[in-house]
């Protein structure tokens, strides 16, 4: 998880600190509620709360479980020596393309500030909901190294990065979309082959993932009207991550 949140922290400062030194560009930080009407459909949640009900059962529901051991003894019989890192890349592929897009002048739907601060409100809601779970559900792991195997934190940070790439991009071309969601299942893959998660372990993280990130959409424009203020001169004040040298940091922004 600390992992996760400096690489995260390191790529959004990234971004900052370009937009924050660029003084020819449009400010960054002057910019309309564009949360607003980012709300998703309420049917939406169906298919995350399936894929996390789906996970539940698996504790309690034999046939699912077998289902577990099926992917397991396939993946032993077909590649006993499968070993690799990769998931631990692709599973922050979303966001590095949300920000090199915006960085390459392809707006999303939120300027900075908004899609930051989303970003953000998602990873918290995917720790919260996870990362107690495992301790919690003390499941062990296939390869038997800890009992922390449900949900899959990787998966969940995955799919919540591919669903975060899909609500900025997919009004302007639904493949987005469909490249974020690829390089999330196949961290979701990945964790199986590696012995690390079991097939509802990672349809749960899956689920959580989503959720998270649609939950951050719902309740940040309310946030944002709460933190978020202007004087009547039009100015506002904001605080950026930074993050150079190894050392974590924040940044004064003020609009004029």
């Amino acid at each position: 998880m600390k992992k996760f949140l400096i690489i995260l922290f390191t790529i959004v400062s990234f971004e900052a600190n370009a937009q924050i030194t660029d003084s020819a560009k449009a400010s960054p930080f002057k910019a309309p509620d564009t949360v607003a009407h980012l709300h998703s459909k309420p049917l939406s949640i169906i298919v995350p709360a399936a894929l996390i009900t789906y996970g539940a059962l698996s504790f309690g529901i034999t046939p699912i479980r077998h289902v577990d051991y099926y992917f397991r003894d396939q993946i032993a019989k077909n590649a006993p020596n499968f070993h690799t890192n990769a998931e631990s890349f692709f599973l922050f592929t979303p966001v590095v393309l949300v920000y090199g897009l915006n960085l390459a002048g392809v707006e999303g739907k939120n300027r900075f500030v908004d899609r930051t601060a989303l970003l953000g409100l998602s990873a918290a809601f995917m720790g919260i909901s996870t990362f107690p779970l495992k301790h919690i559900t003390h499941r062990l792991r296939p390869d038997g190294s800890d009992y922390l195997s449900f949900p899959s934190g990787h998966t969940a940070a995955a799919f919540a990065l591919a669903e975060y790439m899909a609500q900025e991009y997919s009004d302007k071309s639904p493949w987005y979309s469909v490249v974020g969601y690829s390089f999330a299942t196949a961290t979701g893959v990945f964790r199986m082959y590696n012995r690390a998660h079991w097939f509802s372990d990672v349809v749960a993280g899956a689920g959580f993932g989503i959720l998270s990130t649609k939950a951050a959409y719902w309740v940040y424009p309310y946030i944002r009207k709460e933190l978020t203020h202007t004087d009547k001169a039009g100015k506002s004040t904001f605080i950026m991550p930074t993050y150079q040298d190894g050392v974590p940091g924040l940044s004064f922004a003020k609009s004029f």
